[in-house]
């Protein structure tokens, strides 16, 4: 189950006609499917109230691909205690987590994924607010030495995090003037790669849709060398 920033739609399954024989092959083939023991390598589990408004025409869904099994097991941690308790991590981030939205819950959602190569899973954790679900802070942690260390921040809203091709893969939405929270002129799409001690930028594509969601890419400047 992977949330991802707005997505276009809902599948639909459509019941034919075939017999007892077909219902009972299409059963026994979801049943094995559903026991696959390979994984995906990615485990996204969120507990923001709604997911964030959608932007705009022609705006397609970025849904993320698997990313490579990781070689340690998936076990969940405290997502908002994790950010409440990272110096890295501003103020009002915090303060939005100092009370859970409706229903008992906090707009926050979060990640296992294999990004940085270690022999733990990564977790990737975007914060979101209560009313409207923007995204107002993104980060990336990395267990070392039996600890969690914020290896990635983003705190530029509207941003989202998120994981594709085993690639880190953040979006911002952009808006003109005049434009409303909930109908942003395009997004621009930014990725990372993991280079051993910190993630560089090197793609990121804008699109416009405005412009009937014309998409342009943009090579980012080198990066700094270590």
């Amino acid at each position: 189950m992977t949330r991802n920033r707005p997505a276009g739609g809902r599948s639909t399954v459509r019941r034919t006609s075939g017999g007892a024989a077909l219902a009972g092959a299409a059963a026994l083939s979801l049943l094995l499917a559903g026991c696959n023991p390979g994984g995906e390598g990615v485990r996204t589990e969120g507990t923001a109230s709604s997911p964030p408004a959608s932007t705009g025409t022609g705006r397609s869904a970025h849904a993320p691909s698997p990313s490579p099994s990781v070689s340690a097991p998936y076990e969940k941690v405290d997502a908002v205690q994790l950010v409440k308790d990272d110096p890295k991590v501003g103020d009002d981030v915090k303060k939005s987590l100092g009370k859970p939205c409706a229903a008992e819950e906090y707009p926050v959602e979060v990640t296992y994924a294999a990004l940085t190569h270690g022999k733990d899973p990564d977790i990737v954790v975007n914060v979101m607010t209560c009313a409207d679900s923007v995204g107002i802070g993104s980060y990336v942690y990395r267990k070392k030495g039996g600890r969690y260390e914020n290896v990635f921040a983003d705190e530029q809203p509207s941003v989202y995090a998120g994981v594709n091709k085993g690639e880190l893969e953040v979006s911002k939405q952009t808006y003109g003037t005049g434009d409303k929270v909930c109908c942003a002129s395009g997004e621009d799409v930014m990725t990372y790669r993991w280079t051993g001690s910190r993630f560089v930028e090197y793609a990121r594509y804008h699109t416009d849709y405005s412009n009937n969601g014309g998409t342009k890419a943009a090579s980012p400047e080198p990066a700094p060398e270590d």
